[in-house]
């Protein structure tokens, strides 16, 4: 009980000195330019959408991207056959209608009319160059998700046929999502790859103008967009990680919606006239993963069991996040297919048992040096983990990384013991969490190798009986729950800050689609 007490004393202290940290903020480089303002003369509002992120995107390449910090920017250059509505329903994009034909071909009817920002039509020729390359190319980020496509027949212009190597009950999911987003095949065979990227080109409501690295992305209205007219002449996607200089930026006017505002700054933004925060439940989950290669201190059941019981979940949602999550034991949430309910708002926080265990494992206090790798925008949350963890007597090293460092080595798969890691789910399906784990996935990042698991994913993946595919899924986690690859901290709530002249509406999958923005005049 003092134990649990001191715990909670240090997080709350911890809280005092975020709250001091972020009221020092100030305003670095503010372009009052770039942001929703009235004009001089107090007139109408500027035209200009002004976003700020913790990440930047990856690349332009809509198929070598493996964050939703990039696909949020994407989405609005780049069109999928299919799109997600607000409330994640299958709506038509560049495809008006589709359908199955059997239980390995999809046939889609492309829509007419529709050109790239250079002025290329769209036609069947582009999503057959579009998806082959991502399902082909094995170097490329999104290639895991659309690998199992081994043919796009062109029918006609506007006609295609999907061929997949199995039955697959989530092509119309992968093709909604970041790695579907098409690219006009002349103008790269043209041009090469290289030269799209500096110029890339898209059929979205939003053509490419300039992106400085780490500072800035910057859209342009596509006058010539398909659909109904972009609201925007021109949208800018700023990049600042640290939270008290986004929060500084929106309070000084240089950005209209400030994304992952902490708990601490919001009674700050709330004060001021003119600012408000809104929030809603996101796909995310908050999560440590243990690399249980041969040698590994986290190879150990034990340890990884001590690991999870040592951590107040409960603790860090109430102070670091504000309240703004819910403790789980899973990863896949309610309202992605094959959740367990069972493993929701569940904890297992035990300090004494959790000293115990690490006894058994053979560790004395102190022996069991472990390294938590992380990206600076969970910093305040892995200060609280370490400290929970050490109380159990386990020394941890932080290796707190800018987001675009620990993006990289996410991509080479070169972290030590753990990482600590926000997991969103783009697919809404089991399958977008658990795949890591299987065993071609697992190699070099968690070296997880369950035969069971495998068997239960691998079915997974071609089963078309919904029912049976959900209790494949809910087999898995309950299985997670006593393997523990992965201990599941909470599920995120988005918390944003915006201009009240702004009416944004959270989307659960954290989209920027720029459009589904408008000022309140609009």
């Amino acid at each position: 009980m003092k134990k649990r007490q001191w715990t909670g004393m240090w997080i709350t202290l911890l809280a005092v000195a975020l709250v001091l940290s972020a009221c020092g903020g100030t305003s670095t480089g503010t372009d009052s330019n770039s942001s929703l303002s009235e004009t001089e003369g107090g007139g109408a509002a500027s035209t200009t959408l002004t976003i700020a992120a913790a990440t930047d995107i990856e690349s332009f390449d809509p198929h070598n991207n493996n964050n939703t910090s990039s696909e949020a920017v994407l989405v609005n250059v780049f069109d999928y056959l299919i799109k997600n509505d607000s409330e994640q329903n299958k709506v038509p994009g560049l495809a008006e209608s589709w359908e199955q034909m059997d239980d390995t071909t999809w046939r889609f009817n492309l829509r007419e009319g529709v050109t790239f920002h250079n002025g290329d039509p769209f036609t069947s020729a582009d999503v057959k160059y579009t998806l082959e390359r991502v399902a082909k190319d094995e170097t490329l980020k999104q290639n895991s998700y659309f690998k199992n496509i081994v043919e796009v027949k062109a029918v006609d212009e506007h006609t295609v046929d999907i061929i997949t190597d199995g039955p697959d009950p989530l092509l119309l999911n992968r093709l909604s999502k970041m790695g579907a987003g098409i690219l006009p095949a002349k103008y790269i065979e043209d041009n090469g790859m290289d030269n799209f990227l500096k110029q890339p080109v898209g059929t979205g409501p939003y053509k490419f103008s300039k992106w400085t690295k780490d500072d800035r992305v910057v859209l342009v209205k596509n006058e010539n967009y398909y659909g109904d007219e972009p609201k925007w002449n021109e949208v800018v996607f700023r990049v600042i990680p640290e939270a008290s200089t986004r929060v500084s930026e929106l309070l000084a006017g240089g950005v209209d919606v400030a994304a992952s505002i902490p708990s601490t700054d919001i009674a700050r933004i709330e004060g001021e006239a003119d600012k408000k925060i809104v929030k809603a439940p996101i796909q995310r989950v908050l999560q440590l993963i243990f690399r249980q290669t041969e040698g590994s201190i986290t190879a150990d059941p034990k340890v990884r069991e001590a690991i999870d019981l040592a951590i107040d979940k409960q603790g860090i949602v109430d102070s670091i996040a504000g309240g703004a999550g819910i403790v789980t034991r899973t990863s896949v949430t309610p309202g992605n297919f094959g959740a367990d309910p069972s493993l929701y708002k569940t904890s297992l926080y035990d300090l004494e048992k959790a000293k115990q265990l690490l006894k058994e494992a053979g560790y004395a206090e102190g022996e069991a040096e472990m390294t938590i790798s992380v990206s600076s925008q969970y910093k305040e949350q892995v200060e609280v983990v370490a400290a929970m963890l050490e109380q159990a007597g386990f020394k941890i090293n932080m290796d707190v990384l800018e987001p675009s460092a620990f993006s990289e080595r996410y991509s080479s798969k070169s972290f030590k013991e753990i990482f600590m890691i926000g997991i969103g789910n783009s697919l809404f399906d089991a399958s977008n969490n658990y795949n890591r784990y299987m065993l071609e996935e697992a190699k070099g990042e968690s070296d997880y190798n369950n035969p069971e698991v495998e068997k239960l994913l691998q079915s997974a993946l071609v089963n078309m009986d919904p029912e049976a595919r959900e209790k494949e899924y809910q087999q898995v986690q309950q299985i997670f729950a006593e393997e523990r690859p992965a201990v599941y901290l909470y599920q995120m709530e988005g918390v944003y800050g915006t201009n009240a002249r702004v009416n944004f509406t959270p989307r659960s999958d954290e989209m920027f689609y720029a459009d589904e923005i408008a000022t309140a005049a609009q």
